[in-house]
């Protein structure tokens, strides 16, 4: 049977009071019980001598005779809490005796308390004699046997303590039990409304609703990590199926104005308006070029992605170097300064990788640089890490674009992209490769002012 997390609390919370209640219920009774037997048995024995002691009072040393009346009177009292008298004078003759007095009341007696200890603790007791030496100052003057149920007896009132104490101890077991289940249903209604709402915000963006948010405020951590979570999910899902839309737009005008030219100027060719013209065909194989080079765009971050590294020494400056003079023509093209500086860094990577993420880099600053500015590119060890730094004082990332532009086919400036080429994936293969080798990729940028690109690699077990 499956219960909901409000019950399996609630039946959780109230299955643990119920063990510790009736843990500390049974061990209550048991050391109560315990320290009242031995407080009882104790009674007993006070008692017992102190009657004895008091019969002493009831001889006459002047005419040697007894006070059988209060003897009498001493001896029913002693009776009705189950101790059966019987008193000698000294020269072991009987004063008085109970059962001899009345027998039919004494052995009744002695039989209730039986029942009665027997129905408590068992037949683990029995009525056991004790004599007592009756003085009258040093002389002894008689004797008393003093017969009573030992280890201890519970009178009436002891049987009532006993008994009000595990009514008390029964009825504050369930007083907890109740109030847990109280608590367990409200402390379960507010772990699971929060749980319940993430589920139905879960639930709708699986529908397709990617706007939906739930309310990360809750006093419990988890929950509000819970919460947090599901709406980064739900903003990146949101994000993603926004640059799939784009995507499929971009791609759609990328391969539509080539389409048209070629279709156009065949078509005219085939209707014998234009002449089949070198110039022409030329123009057409352009635009055939052009389709190519985005269908080879759109395969290479898959190609990353699926390709194991072939990791070998590379010492990082040399190859930022090597990487930024094949960039020589473009620079002076752009009228730009590169500059490459740094120390001597080795780690193991996969070379042809890292230069793939030195020339997307380097490429992107130079798009983005105005002309008579310059690119730095910096290469420090940090530690057990590389550092590779490529600069530029360009028009730099607005804080809205900083966050988006390692997502795939984002482009920050799409007018400008278009014209330069690419489908916005440059970016997402250079984070590609960096997260292959362990690494991370950040950006440091104002806009108007330019942009950092800084890359941190582990140079694993390099030898320096």
């Amino acid at each position: 049977m499956k219960l909901s997390l409000g019950k399996q609390l609630s039946l959780g919370f109230a299955l643990i009071i119920f063990i510790t209640v009736a843990v500390i219920s049974i061990i209550a009774n048991l050391l109560i019980k315990n320290e009242f037997e031995k407080y009882v048995e104790k009674q007993q024995q006070a008692f017992s001598a102190q009657l004895a002691a008091g019969l002493s009072a009831q001889y006459d040393e002047d005419s040697g005779e007894w006070d059988v009346d209060y003897i009498h009177g001493m001896g029913m009292y002693a009776l009705s809490d189950g101790y059966i008298l019987k008193v000698y004078d000294s020269q072991n003759e009987v004063v008085w005796d109970a059962e001899n007095h009345d027998m039919e009341h004494c052995h009744q007696m002695m039989q209730e308390i039986e029942e009665r200890m027997n129905r408590l603790s068992g037949d683990e007791g029995q009525f056991v004699t004790h004599s007592y030496d009756i003085l009258s100052g040093e002389k002894i003057i008689g004797r008393a046997d003093i017969t009573y149920y030992t280890p201890y007896y519970f009178n009436e009132n002891a049987f009532r303590f006993v008994d009000s104490l595990n009514i008390i101890l029964l009825v504050t077991g369930i007083i907890c039990i109740i109030n847990a289940i109280c608590m367990g249903v409200i402390f379960a209604k507010k772990i699971s409304k929060p749980i319940i709402k993430v589920t139905d915000i879960a639930d709708e963006i699986s529908k397709g609703d990617y706007s939906v948010r739930t309310d990360s405020r809750t006093s419990t951590v988890e929950l509000r990590e819970l919460s947090q979570a599901i709406n980064n999910m739900a903003e990146k899902i949101e994000r993603q199926e926004g640059l799939r839309k784009q995507l499929t737009s971009d791609v759609a005008h990328e391969l539509r104005t080539p389409l048209t030219n070629i279709s156009t100027q065949v078509e005219m060719i085939v209707d014998g308006l234009f002449e089949p013209t070198k110039e022409r065909l030329n123009g057409i194989y352009d635009e055939v070029n052009r389709l190519s080079s985005l269908v080879s765009e759109l395969e290479k971050l898959q190609l990353i992605e699926n390709t194991k590294l072939n990791k070998t020494e590379v010492d990082l400056l040399e190859l930022a170097k090597s990487t930024a003079s094949v960039f020589e023509a473009e620079f002076n093209k752009n009228n730009l300064q590169c500059t490459v500086l740094g120390e001597k860094t080795l780690l193991f990577a996969d070379e042809g990788k890292l230069r793939q993420v030195i020339t997307n880099l380097i490429s992107n600053a130079i798009k983005y640089s105005q002309s008579g500015g310059t690119i730095e590119i910096s290469v420090k060890s940090y530690g057990e890490n590389a550092v590779l730094s490529v600069k530029d004082h360009g028009i730099g990332i607005s804080e809205e674009d900083k966050e988006l532009i390692f997502e795939r086919f984002y482009r920050t400036d799409k007018s400008r992209s278009r014209k330069s080429g690419g489908v916005g994936i440059g970016l997402a293969i250079v984070n590609a490769i960096v997260k292959a080798h362990g690494g991370k990729i950040e950006v440091e940028s104002t806009e108007g002012m330019g942009s950092d690109f800084i890359v941190t690699l582990p140079k694993n077990d390099a030898q320096n």
